[in-house]
């Protein structure tokens, strides 16, 4: 049974995350279109228990070059999340700007956005995916590198992938605030390179996309932010091209908080994914 744990010195839950069985396989997720419910994947998951940590006592000592991700506070103009066109034409360029300040990058470039609702009846009509409960990094090595060819024109992609370059995740709420299906990050100094499965993403037209899966270690160290609200963001190091040092990704995946009441407000969320590029 799922219990509540909480010390003075470390206060958080413990429940359960999706990894990976096994470390030879390569997992297989066929992607249904928006709207249509969970995808189908290969039988490669297992649940284990782990604690995961209340992180907000720590906003101020979490960085993304150091941990792999943080939360900032930061209003926005959108008023209506579900309409792409002001999610694009108002939302993209306020965090473009946000990242370019929070990162110094020279360039930041927004390439898509994803809603997700902890509620399978309202996906269809709200055009949105639900909770994603493996815990993954969004890009390998090498996908990161393609992904950067994919969005810019050849010249200028290999001309970017010469210098540094970075992918955040940006992980809002837009219900307030969140009771279900929290968000739970993995440090990245905790995470072993043999923890790192490469699993692929098989599209309706054919396109195959490569993530990182995890396989549990008991040495990874767990955080989430319980009841984030609409003025939060999760900035999520999706990829670093860096090697000194620096993080590169974090693994990341929702859970059942054990502390999740009878009619909780079933959480809804949007996330953007950039490509940051340095000088």
């Amino acid at each position: 049974m799922l219990a509540l744990v909480k010390t003075k010195e470390n206060e958080g839950v413990t429940a359960s995350l999706e990894f990976c069985k096994e470390k030879e396989a390569r997992p297989i997720t066929l992607v249904n279109s928006i709207g249509e419910g969970f995808d189908s994947r290969s039988d490669h998951y297992t649940q284990r228990e782990v604690f995961i940590q209340n992180a907000r006592p720590l906003i101020d000592s979490l960085t993304l070059d150091q941990d792999g991700f943080a939360l900032i506070q930061k209003h926005t103009a959108v008023g209506n999340f579900y309409d792409d066109s002001e999610v694009e034409n108002v939302y993209y360029p306020e965090i473009e700007q946000l990242l370019q300040k929070v990162t110094g990058a020279s360039k930041v470039l927004i390439f898509d956005h994803t809603r997700r609702i902890d509620d399978k009846e309202s996906l269809s009509k709200k055009n949105a995916r639900p909770p994603a409960t493996i815990v993954h990094n969004d890009f390998t090595i090498s996908s990161a590198k393609q992904r950067v060819r994919d969005l810019l024109p050849t010249d200028e992609a290999e001309s970017r992938l010469k210098k540094r370059f970075a992918s955040i995740n940006v992980w809002r709420a837009m219900r307030e605030p969140v009771e279900t299906a929290p968000l739970a990050i993995c440090n990245y100094s905790s995470i072993a390179d043999d923890d790192l499965i490469i699993a692929e993403r098989h599209y309706a037209d054919n396109r195959v996309g490569r993530i990182y899966n995890l396989a549990f270690n008991p040495m990874q160290r767990w955080y989430y932010f319980p009841k984030l609200m609409c003025t939060e963001m999760v900035l999520l190091k999706c990829y670093d091209s860096l090697t000194d040092g620096t993080a590169r990704w974090t693994a990341h995946g929702s859970f059942k908080d054990p502390e999740e009441v009878t009619n909780s407000t079933p959480r809804e969320s949007i996330e953007i994914r950039s490509m940051l590029f340095f000088e």
